[in-house]
């Protein structure tokens, strides 16, 4: 870069790694701050006025995102399009538009402070949640709230970068998705955001249109002012402000090797995934949203191995019917044909608040009434989540997973439910596909311990280690504090995830693995050295998980993970994958 001077000194900020890739570029901050919001008491007969502007004003909203549907239909993020589509259907949801008429009539608020009371309400319930994703979605809300309040000022969201001349770093507070998804890599060399994670949106929508972004950066704002040289490390998540010339010759000789490692994945995508020797290795997908079936086509998955089916209840005052639910498993299934799709059943309860469920708080909301423990409480809500996943799979290849099992006296319950589902769509005279797999997620202790029961009884087994860490290590894996502990390397992990493995292998049963430890290039190396020969992961994540599976042999990750397994500690056992193979990973790993 010929305008790169050295500066006095640099100034490294640490964030979290939101979109792999790095650059180097000047910085432009954008001033994202939420709109100003007037309260101010309205009068009781004027709530019909106040609502009638809230209603225009959720129309110019919607059409706002639906026009930049329509900028970004060609673009790399067209598969993220069903993002869009949830914000679309947040902004026009008769539950949000009920909350605010209640201000507006009970608080006698006008438009912009009942919207805003409504929004904040939503978004706190969600903000509050354990599970990271669902504590994403608490910003959703809020940007559904700014679009509807700059609506009701009447002041368009300023178009960003579409005019400037050179590419440049964006800096901001925060993006909304819909801004996000009007970027491209022409205009746009990377996103820095004060807040945020992995999981929010506009982190997935960089990752589509493979923009490096580095998010949840604090205090950054004070840090970067526009003009700023900045070295923007999305592998792993830094920002180097004011570098000096030697760090930005080596920060762009690291982008370039990335650039050719990142084509050499995308070559990767469509070739089976593995090991050198070639023993294969299944990579299906993990997604929430009907519309990342396309991505995880996009990426080269053999299927989807987890839909999170729970996220068809959020935000809504009743639960979804039995159509609406069959049309959005239809819909992934033939997304993903001829490949399979595991639906789970919903993981609703505990941390993950669902206003239809009318559910007491409870003290201990991850050991409390959630997942399968709630579908057997609520027969009725559970029965009707079955029926419509029979007769989705009338459309493709289905199987069916519960989450959160404890104990066979479940698992058979759910057997009596799912019996009791096919004989109801029978009765309908409705399409259906014989011998519907029902699987289980190993992420309980107890179930782990028994799995050859298990094995038995179940079609298959994955393993879902967010939740087995939590609860094997007894440690709350939304505690900072804690965060040293909850490692799937814990030698406490391994030894179940081997049993597990041994046991679905002694009865002829599917072992996968669908944790975020599947995401892992150094640990999904070593999940097959345990015998695992199945992961679903982050579908941004196959191209890079495949082929740091292809550089070993089976007798190379099976003799590590045969050491690991003699190893008493997280941290010897992180020491040891880390020189056994992540030497091997490091491209793809830290991107140098």
């Amino acid at each position: 870069m010929d305008d790169v001077s050295a500066p006095q000194s640099s100034l490294a900020l640490v964030g979290i790694a939101g979109a792999p890739g790095l650059a180097v570029g000047r910085a432009v901050v954008v001033d994202t701050k939420r709109p100003g919001v007037a309260h101010r008491h309205i009068e009781p007969d004027a709530a019909l006025a106040e609502l009638a502007r809230f209603d225009q004003a959720v129309g110019s909203a919607s059409k706002g995102l639906r026009e930049v549907m329509e900028r970004v239909r060609t673009s790399r993020a067209r598969a993220e399009l069903s993002i869009l589509e949830a914000y679309i259907l947040m902004i026009e949801d008769e539950t949000l538009r009920g909350e605010v008429e209640r201000q507006m009539r009970t608080e006698h608020k006008c438009a912009e402070w009942a919207l805003d009371a409504a929004v904040r309400r939503m978004a706190a319930q969600l903000g509050g949640a354990e599970d990271p994703y669902l504590a994403e979605r608490s910003h959703d809300f809020e940007f559904v709230g700014d679009r509807i309040q700059m609506a009701l000022s009447g002041q368009p969201r300023v178009p960003l970068v579409s005019d400037r001349g050179e590419a440049v770093v964006i800096v901001a507070h925060d993006l909304s998705p819909a801004e996000t998804a009007t970027f491209s890599r022409e205009h746009v060399l990377a996103l820095v955001t004060e807040v945020g994670a992995r999981t929010n949106h506009t982190a997935i929508l960089a990752r589509a249109l493979e923009i490096p972004a580095v998010v949840g950066v604090k205090g950054l704002l004070d840090q970067v002012g526009t003009g700023d040289l900045l070295v923007v490390d999305g592998n792993r998540g830094r920002v180097i402000v004011g570098p000096d010339a030697a760090t930005v010759d080596e920060a762009m000789a690291r982008a370039e090797r990335y650039k050719v490692a990142a084509r050499a994945m995308l070559v990767e995508r469509d070739r089976p995934a593995a090991t050198r020797c070639g023993v294969a290795v299944e990579l299906k997908a993990n997604i929430e949203l009907p519309g990342e079936a396309d991505v995880a086509v996009a990426h080269g998955a053999q299927g989807v191995g987890l839909y999170r089916t729970e996220f068809l209840f959020l935000e809504r005052t009743e639960p979804p019917s039995e159509d609406a639910q069959y049309a959005v498993y239809r819909r992934v299934l033939e997304t993903v044909h001829p490949c399979p799709v595991t639906l789970r059943t919903f993981d609703i309860g505990g941390d993950k608040f669902v206003s239809a469920f009318h559910l007491p708080p409870d003290m201990n909301p991850a050991l409390g009434l959630r997942a399968v423990r709630l579908g057997l409480a609520r027969p009725e809500l559970f029965g009707t989540q079955l029926r419509a996943m029979v007769r989705a799979s009338a459309h493709g290849r289905l199987s069916i997973m519960v989450p959160m099992v404890a104990s066979l006296t479940e698992l058979r319950a759910v057997k009596g439910l799912l019996e009791s589902a096919i004989a109801d769509v029978d009765r309908a005279g409705h399409a259906r596909a014989d011998g519907i797999p029902l699987g289980i997620m190993v992420e309980v202790p107890s179930a782990a311990v028994m799995a050859d029961e298990f094995a038995r009884e179940s079609a298959f087994l994955s393993i879902g280690t967010n939740d087995l860490v939590q609860y094997c290590l007894a440690v709350d894996r939304g505690s900072p504090g804690l965060a040293y502990l909850a490692t799937p390397f814990d030698p406490a992990i391994l030894r179940l995830i081997r049993g597990v493995v041994v046991a679905g292998a002694a009865h002829g049963r599917e072992v996968s693995v669908c944790g975020a430890m599947a995401s892992d290039p150094i640990a999904s190396a070593l999940l097959v050295g345990l015998g695992v020969r199945s992961l679903s992961l982050e579908a941004a994540a196959i191209p890079k998980v495949k082929m740091a599976i292809g550089r070993f042999t089976i007798d190379e990750v099976e003799q590590a993970a045969a050491h690991a397994l003699t190893l008493a500690t997280a941290a010897e056992i992180e020491d040891w994958v880390a020189k056994t193979l992540g030497e091997r990973l490091v491209d793809l790993v830290y991107g140098r």
